[in-house]
């Protein structure tokens, strides 16, 4: 439930941002304000192709048998992965000249009054905001029972209140919390969170015997830290932590950090 509300907040809030900013130009723009209506269709076909797609994922799951259904949840899991890793090293690259290169786009199509191509630059960025939350939540909530789904369902609803209510924080010009302050958090639980859904993905594996475990448990924190209450399913959700952890999923995972660091860290250079 944790997880759910964490990525509909914010992939929410992100999109919410980027359709900010169009709406914005477009509004003190008296050459752009026909394009308004422009806008907010790029905006309905882009969640439109999100939520073909997530039918799609559910629809391909349900033809599988039961270990087929179990590997395709492992692949989601390990795909939310890295597109998790993908979307905070992008963020980190264009997240400074974002709001530049939307509003050039922008100033294009208006001044060639292309208005289905502003149609298009939304649908594209609504549908990449809304494909990457259809991926990473069927990556946390495959294998839920329909016991689980009213709540799921509820985490949903609150996270997207949330983005809401943080975007307008957000719009108060930084007088509690910045973009960047924004964004700089959220990338660090961003990557958590992928260290989590690579954890259950290769624990599905290990299951399945594709992967050997190689020793398992290495340890056992339970009665430390137990994984499935209090605190520690708070840190399981979030980070990965296992009180009885194979060795090889913690080896894949300690790879994973060693990796992502160096990898932003050899961006972060490069800028």
């Amino acid at each position: 439930m944790d997880q759910v509300m964490f990525i509909v907040w914010r992939e929410s809030v992100e999109a919410l941002l980027v359709v900010g900013i169009l709406y914005a130009w477009l509004k003190a723009s008296p050459a752009g304000k026909p394009g308004i209506k422009y806008l907010w269709g790029g905006v309905a076909a882009g969640l439109a192709l999100s939520g073909l797609l997530a039918l799609g994922i559910l629809g391909i799951s349900s033809w599988l048998s039961d270990d087929g259904q179990e590997y395709f949840q492992a692949g989601m899991a390990l795909v939310a992965a890295a597109l998790v890793v993908q979307m905070v090293y992008w963020m980190k690259k264009h997240g400074r000249t974002l709001k530049r290169e939307l509003e050039s786009g922008l100033s294009d199509a208006v001044s060639h009054a292309n208005w289905w191509g502003l149609l298009i630059l939304v649908m594209v960025a609504v549908a990449r905001e809304g494909s990457e939350t259809v991926v990473f939540l069927y990556g946390s909530v495959a294998g839920a029972d329909a016991a689980q789904w009213p709540r799921l369902i509820l985490a949903g609803a609150l996270g997207l209140l949330a983005a809401f209510a943080t975007f307008w924080l957000l719009q108060l010009g930084g007088r509690i919390m910045t973009w960047r302050r924004f964004f700089a958090l959220t990338e660090v639980l961003l990557l958590l969170l992928a260290g989590a859904l690579l954890v259950s993905g290769l624990e599905k594996l290990v299951d399945l015997g594709t992967l050997p475990s190689l020793l398992d448990p290495v340890w056992d924190s339970s009665a430390l830290l137990d994984d499935s209450q209090s605190v520690g399913k708070l840190l399981a959700d979030f980070a990965g932590y296992r009180s009885h952890p194979a060795l090889m999923v913690l080896l894949i995972w300690l790879a994973y950090w060693v990796g992502t660091v160096t990898l932003l860290r050899r961006n972060q250079a490069r800028r």
